[in-house]
């Protein structure tokens, strides 16, 4: 097999209900398109799921891909310890990356563990999906992979995804591609980092590219509209786009909220 599909999800731990406690209707539709989302993996049933986290370990020169068999976490940090999880990681599939990784002398691998815990860019996703298995009444059979970003460039991102890609077609695993970011963080002045006009400029440009999966775009925005929007997950979504370059997609542009000063935003990619 080989990636199956793909998914641009946001992040925020307010989205769940332990967390939010109420509050997290003000972002319904966000929820409903990844309740969505969650019922669409379930379907596909992957054997394992690689989630990109800008809050995962990040290097400004490396690409790090969590080592071992398993990690757990939950989101004690935003009050709520009872919502945790256990997952397996898929070791094979992780070598694998790894070892394309260093034939090809390209910085990414295992190296580097400090916080081997899950974070919430990671659990978010996960939350939907393991709620979906649930609802279902279907054992939750999936493996993870889970990798940060890195302060290299944008085509190195790109190339991060096609190493993921290699991978994943070598091992032959099914697999969903799960690219983890929230958007601009400064689209309102009540919002966590205020207003800035680069914020909507950002938000509305990285939909439209999404939602057309042009992926190739991706590497060519301008680093100072990325930096001056605070946006969060494009290079999460720019490895996405390497691992799926040229493959023939069903696109759906399910949401984008900016209701809290941060865009959440969510498209599908269903590879034909």
């Amino acid at each position: 097999m080989a990636i199956i599909a793909g998914f641009m999800v946001p992040h925020p731990p307010l989205i769940i209900p332990e967390v939010g406690r109420g509050n997290e209707h003000v972002v319904d539709r966000t929820i409903r398109s990844y309740e969505r989302v969650g019922r669409e993996i379930l379907a596909l049933r992957p054997e394992t799921i690689i989630i990109t986290s800008p809050h995962s370990i990040l290097y400004s020169d490396y690409f790090h891909v969590s080592p071992g068999r398993s990690a757990s976490g939950d989101f004690g940090n935003f009050g709520a310890p009872q919502v945790s999880f256990d997952e397996s990681y898929d070791e094979e599939l992780v070598g694998k990356i790894s070892e394309i990784a260093e034939r090809e002398r390209f910085s990414a691998g295992t190296l580097g563990e400090r916080q081997p815990w899950l974070d919430h860019g990671t659990m978010v996703p996960l939350f939907f999906i393991e709620k979906a298995y649930r609802e279902a009444g279907e054992k939750k059979d999936f493996k993870v992979v889970r990798s940060g970003l890195s302060g290299l460039s944008l085509e190195q991102h790109v190339r991060f995804g096609e190493i993921i890609r290699e991978a994943v077609d070598s091992t032959g695993r099914k697999t969903v591609f799960v690219a983890s970011g929230d958007l601009s963080h400064k689209l309102q002045k009540s919002g966590p980092y205020g207003f800035d006009p680069a914020g909507p400029v950002y938000d509305e440009k990285i939909m439209d590219v999404m939602g057309r999966g042009a992926f190739d775009e991706l590497k060519s925005f301008d680093e100072h509209l990325l930096n001056e929007a605070a946006e969060c997950g494009h290079r999460s979504f720019t490895i996405m786009g390497g691992a799926m370059k040229d493959k023939k997609l069903s696109i759906e542009k399910l949401s984008h909220e900016d209701v809290t000063g941060v865009g959440y935003g969510i498209c599908t990619y269903m590879v034909l």
